[in-house]
């Protein structure tokens, strides 16, 4: 990959005098179908749980509604499928319907053919239950890095403007801490990748966009991670997280190991509270709009593929 944080187009840094505006988003999928209880909960069993999704999805719309925030809500296929009141109360309450793929399966587990195939399901579910086109895609576990950048062609070739995969840092699930921390197009598309935010310390990039990381860290401590950001590198953050991360009454799931029950429990009943202290700080809106500099990403963009000219 050739591009750089030097290289890559500035489209995230604010203008200047103008409010410095983050990106927030939601990786919309229910508590059984996590990465960390992949090894103990089949697909096939998923019908089976009592979903949750809907519920709490409603609490976060509720709570963005009170800070007056519009969010980009990265839903799985499969909930959409079943979930399709929720999808068009998110489209009605202003906010962009983005895909997550549609059963959250990893994009490195995936040859060109299987992954074109599920991301293009996916977004055909999302735009005919959800009225508007679906111009962003996540990758589940952020599992888009150094050995399928073919990805991102494949994104292309299936309508998608943008992608929100990679986080450039070091973890036992995902990572690519070599990539650009700021937006940059992947060799040979036009598409555009928006990775993770990272604090640069110590010749290292710490993460600092959410997810775990947010419940596990004190606050104070990812703020000034934040602000950090903001003031050395002039970039906007892009923020995430799951509607299970504000359950704190979700069942617990039995026969998986200790690892995966402290990385989805730790700090459950602390995540809304926080929330609205980060929504506070901080100000936030959807990704099309944080990146509307970036060809292709905005609204506009979006119209027209919805329209059929994208």
């Amino acid at each position: 990959m050739s591009a750089s944080p030097e290289q890559a187009p500035r489209g995230n840094a604010p203008l200047v005098n103008a409010p410095l505006v983050n990106a927030m988003s939601v990786d919309v999928e229910d508590y059984f179908q996590v990465q960390a209880f992949a090894g103990c909960i089949d697909r096939a069993d998923w019908d089976g749980f009592a979903p949750r999704v809907a519920d709490n999805t409603h609490r976060i719309l509720d709570q963005f509604a009170r800070h007056g925030v519009k969010a980009t809500f990265f839903t799985l296929g499969w909930v959409a499928e079943r979930q399709g009141a929720l999808i068009r109360a998110i489209v009605a309450g202003g906010h962009e319907l983005a895909s997550h793929g549609y059963e959250h399966i990893r994009a490195d587990a995936q040859d060109p053919p299987s992954f074109r195939a599920d991301i293009a399901r996916a977004r055909a579910i999302l735009e005919d239950t959800g009225g508007v086109a679906v111009r962003g895609y996540r990758a589940a576990t952020f599992s888009i890095g150094a050995r399928n950048l073919w990805a991102f062609a494949e994104l292309e070739a299936t309508g998608h403007a943008y992608s929100s995969s990679i986080n450039p840092i070091r973890h036992d699930l995902y990572g690519m801490p070599d990539a650009p921390r700021a937006p940059f197009r992947p060799d040979g598309t036009a598409l555009w990748e928006l990775p993770m935010t990272t604090v640069r310390l110590g010749g290292r990039n710490l993460p600092c966009a959410g997810g775990g990381f947010f419940r596990l860290l004190p606050y104070r401590l990812f703020r000034a991670g934040l602000r950090r950001m903001h003031r050395a590198d002039g970039m906007r953050a892009m923020f995430y997280f799951h509607p299970w991360e504000v359950d704190p009454g979700q069942p617990r799931i039995a026969g998986c190991g200790a690892k995966a029950r402290f990385r989805h429990y730790t700090g459950l009943a602390a995540m809304a509270p926080r929330l609205d202290r980060l929504l506070d700080d901080f100000a936030w809106d959807r990704i099309d709009r944080v990146f509307s500099d970036l060809p292709g990403i905005g609204p506009g963009a979006r119209d027209a593929a919805r329209n059929g000219a994208g």
